[in-house]
């Protein structure tokens, strides 16, 4: 949600502004990857990048944007028929047969473990009534998450149609907004799973093809592998240590599992997750009519290296009462913003609420951080 400010040069404002340790420019890696990228899950925060901006090929790490889309339509529990285009698909399957009966959940299992590219094509039949209404879903959630450069053009990721690219940039937003589904998180992470057949008396036994995730890497949470001639080996993955949540994609990766791993120990060696800004009440304010009374729900953390000592800042700006808040029923939810900065630039806020905070925040204690500066700010509507 955008938000709009004006500035009165009559009316003030407080804000509040006090610096943390920084986080350093995002940084390179010997890896075998054309194109790498290692994101901080939480904040989008980019930690090393090689080449994360140049479009390419993808191969079947598309199927995490099918599988999203599926698990977003909220028709998984219904039951698909399989039709002849989605059997007819090349590459990877899960080798369904014409008419069987299957569910849109169990194909998305089939989809993101065993990379199945006709159940990728029966999903977008099911959930966009045919390919090209798929595709244009896919396009539009693309246009939504902020991928910029990137299109796609068919639910799987084959070579065989054209204009569909995008980076391991656009990847890592489109993994970040995934993973923010829990049912998402749940299939992603499934290392095994079993599927009733309708046409015949076996069940299908689907074990999860990212190595990470069954064995090479612990801290692994989830993911899609992809390869296809011209695209090469692709890779997102997703892992959880001590705090930190990120998300690793490669593009052309020979030695990917590695690449990923190596990217991974160093950010969980270099990095911490750091509070820049705590929940609960904000103490000591200088406007008597929020004394005491003004508080943020969330707080948020930001991942630093040990030795930044710089460039992070804290802003809180809160609205100047106005007469008729006198009476507390009239004051607004909502009468101020914190905005945390790094390098000038804005990684993360979280709006400021007038009332009693809940039990269990800790106390915040802002004194001795006042500044002069004084500002308006209005336009305050996004309750994070």
């Amino acid at each position: 949600m955008r938000f709009r400010y004006r500035v009165l040069p009559c009316i003030c404002m407080v804000m509040i502004v006090f610096t943390f340790f920084p986080a350093k420019a995002k940084a390179s890696l010997p890896v075998s990857a054309h194109s790498a990228i290692l994101m901080d899950q939480d904040s989008g925060r980019v930690m090393y990048e090689e080449n994360a901006h140049e479009k390419s090929r993808i191969a079947s790490i598309t199927k995490i944007m099918t599988a999203i889309l599926a698990i977003e339509s909220g028709k998984l529990e219904s039951t698909v028929t399989i039709s002849s285009n989605a059997v007819g698909t090349e590459g990877s399957s899960l080798y369904l047969k014409k008419g069987e009966k299957i569910t849109l959940e169990n194909l998305v299992y089939g989809l993101m473990l065993r990379s199945g590219n006709d159940a990728a094509v029966a999903i977008a039949e099911e959930v966009g009534g045919s390919l090209d209404g798929f595709v244009w879903m896919m396009n539009q959630k693309a246009e939504e998450i902020g991928m910029t450069d990137s299109q796609f053009s068919n639910p799987h990721g084959l070579d065989s149609t054209e204009n569909h690219y995008s980076t391991a940039y656009d990847m890592a937003l489109l993994t970040r907004y995934a993973m923010k589904n829990e049912t998402y998180r749940v299939i992603s992470g499934t290392k095994k799973h079993r599927a009733s057949n309708s046409e015949e008396d076996w069940d299908y036994v689907w074990k999860n093809k990212n190595r990470l995730l069954t064995g090479l890497y612990e801290y692994t949470t989830g993911g899609k592998t992809g390869f296809t001639k011209l695209a090469k080996r692709t890779l997102v993955s997703t892992a959880t240590k001590d705090g930190l949540n990120l998300i690793a994609v490669t593009l052309n990766g020979p030695d990917d599992w590695n690449d990923h791993i190596y990217m991974y120990e160093h950010a969980f060696s270099d990095f911490k997750p750091i509070e820049l800004l705590q929940a609960g009440p904000v103490k000591d304010v200088g406007i008597k009519q929020y004394k005491g009374k003004i508080y943020v729900k969330h707080a948020f953390t930001y991942p630093l290296l040990d030795e930044e000592e710089k460039n992070v800042e804290v802003k809180f700006k809160l609205i100047k009462p106005k007469k008729e808040w006198k009476d507390e029923r009239n004051t607004p939810e909502i009468v101020g913003k914190a905005e945390i900065f790094y390098d000038n630039e804005r990684v993360g806020s979280r709006s400021i609420f007038y009332g009693e905070p809940q039990e269990t925040f800790s106390e915040q204690n802002l004194s001795k951080i006042w500044t002069d500066f004084i500002q308006l700010f209005v336009g305050i509507g996004h309750h994070d």
